[in-house]
């Protein structure tokens, strides 16, 4: 959390370096404006979700004003994490439509508004069980046709789904994931990339390569860290990253010093 309370009049909003941000309106209504785009009213209590860094105004009563909690989203692997690909720039959802979630969000803004010990580690807490419930309703009712989270809300795909991001170093053909899925090689496939929006292969390479890319940062070798997302050696594991991210993983890792040096 990085803001509960008022805001009055005209908020600007910068992108936020390597994440986004989930704004929950607790009272007030709010013109929100995106550079180039027409103003999205908001005059109910509502859920602004940004997955990705985007720059927008807040615009409210100089007076009366709105009431907010607001919090920064880091997803594991930064802007590359599939999930963050699935959402669009911006999920705009009026509290009440929020499945399940009425406890989770008064105890969230009791704490927030309040001056409790201990608040703001609560307050981050309940951030993330909204963060889920929000995308379970997003599955739930549809809202997603593509990704990561289109492929979860499918009874069959999400079991191959889970699979690969359990057991990313087992190696995994179509047909293995097929029979997961319960369905014939030819449908699973087509199935697959029609929802997901890349074939199996490339998913799971995306997938691997996050999770190298979060082996690197904290210091692991590249020996080790093939065996455990599935290459069979330090080059396979290079040409592979390189495929994804245009660089090698030591080229990688070592532009990451230099960013954060």
């Amino acid at each position: 959390m990085f803001h509960s309370g008022a805001l009055c009049g005209i908020t600007n909003f910068a992108e936020h370096e390597g994440g986004g941000q989930l704004h929950l309106i607790r009272a007030g209504a709010m013109d929100v404006v995106h550079p180039g785009q027409p103003a999205v009213h908001v005059e109910q209590p509502s859920l602004l979700l940004y997955p990705r860094p985007m720059a927008r105004r807040f615009i409210t009563d100089v007076e009366r004003g709105a009431d907010l909690a607001c919090a920064h989203l880091q997803f594991e692997g930064g802007m590359a994490n599939p999930m963050v690909s699935a959402l669009p720039d911006l999920v705009c959802l009026p509290l009440h439509t929020i499945a399940q979630a009425e406890q989770v969000l008064a105890l969230l803004f009791e704490e927030a508004f309040g001056s409790n010990c201990g608040r703001r580690e609560v307050v981050d807490r309940l951030f993330e069980i909204v963060l889920i419930q929000v995308l379970r309703h997003l599955m739930e009712t549809g809202q997603i046709r593509s990704g990561l989270l289109a492929g979860m809300s499918h009874p069959k795909l999400r079991k191959a789904l889970v699979a690969m991001h359990e057991q990313p170093a087992q190696e995994w053909t179509l047909e293995a994931l097929a029979h997961l899925a319960g369905m014939s090689r030819s449908i699973f496939a087509n199935t697959f990339r029609n929802t997901v929006g890349c074939t199996t292969g490339v998913y799971l390479q995306a997938w691997r390569v996050q999770l190298v890319q979060k082996a690197l940062l904290q210091g692991s070798q590249l020996k080790t860290i093939a065996t455990d997302v599935g290459y069979g050696s330090e080059a396979a594991l290079s040409r592979a990253f390189k495929a994804q991210c245009g660089m090698t993983p030591r080229e990688w890792r070592q532009t990451r010093k230099m960013a954060h040096a």
